[in-house]
């Protein structure tokens, strides 16, 4: 029994829903956004209630998967394409710095030449000051999966804690040599 399967998603304010077979599209202030979800579970609509419900057909092993994950999916969307989603990360160390010019990512992270990553059409993506760099959009796994190549870039090394890391996010550092002494 999937816990998170069973739950209705709420439609938020803002978000037109549509669905056609096995594809649902949903459509806000923010973007579209669309997902065909597998045949082991179907997708139903509740006017009354504005709500999306998820049911799987049977108990086998794929429909249980599929379950959660198609409700956690439509979930994603519908709050997506009404409040958005935002990954900030933030640069640091002596000379690393990043800026936006046209629709490519140049970050100076301490190697001999610049790196550049080319940013996709759906993104949003900001330079508030030279150390910050701030990913926004509507589907959570590109954002995701943008900040993650940004921070690929040069990850936060242990010893001073210089590269590319997640707002907030804490870098264990290890005491050098000079500690066993």
């Amino acid at each position: 029994m999937s816990r998170i399967g069973n739950k209705p998603v709420p439609i938020l304010d803002g978000a037109k829903v549509t669905l056609s077979g096995r594809t649902i599209e949903v459509d806000g202030p923010k973007g579209k956004d669309s997902y065909e979800h597998r045949a082991e579970v179907s997708v139903a609509i509740d006017e009354d209630s504005k709500c999306i419900v998820v049911s799987r057909e049977n108990d086998e092993r794929v429909s249980r998967e599929c379950h959660g994950l198609t409700r956690a999916l439509i979930a994603n969307m519908v709050e997506g394409v009404t409040k958005g989603y935002e990954k900030r990360l933030e640069i640091v160390g002596v000379g690393y710095l990043a800026a936006i010019q046209g629709d490519t990512l140049q970050v100076r992270a301490g190697f001999a030449n610049e790196l550049h990553l080319t940013i996709p059409s759906d993104l949003q993506v900001t330079c508030p000051d030279q150390t910050h760099v701030v990913v926004q959009g509507y589907n959570k796994q590109r954002v995701g999966q943008f900040a993650a190549e940004v921070r690929s870039l040069r990850k936060p090394e242990p010893y001073k804690g210089k590269g590319v890391r997640y707002q907030g996010e804490q870098v264990k550092i290890k005491p050098g040599k000079s500690a066993t002494k």
